[in-house]
């Protein structure tokens, strides 16, 4: 097991991360975008505004995109396991 292998195993790795986390920031960041806009259009200054629409928006898309999640995660897993006997030579 050289030093390319375990790179591109940790390379991986942070891509899987990156990507299962997409959805969820993306959506809180679309959704805090609104609400700013919103509050600054029509000047109300209230910092819980945005706190419970972003949680529930975040929540609903790790709702929505967990069963993808899930079947990326299981498939990097599986694919680590099944590497063990390469990566003891």
């Amino acid at each position: 097991m050289g030093q390319d292998f375990v790179v591109q195993i940790i390379y991986q790795g942070v891509i899987l991360t990156l990507l299962l986390s997409l959805p969820a920031v993306g959506i809180g960041l679309l959704v805090g975008f609104i609400i700013s806009l919103f509050q600054a259009v029509t000047q109300i200054q209230e910092q819980t505004l945005t706190f419970v629409p972003k949680v529930i928006a975040v929540m609903l898309m790790i709702a929505f995109t967990s069963p993808w999640m899930i079947s990326l995660m299981i498939d990097f897993t599986a694919s680590l396991w099944a590497g063990i006997p390469a990566m003891t030579r």
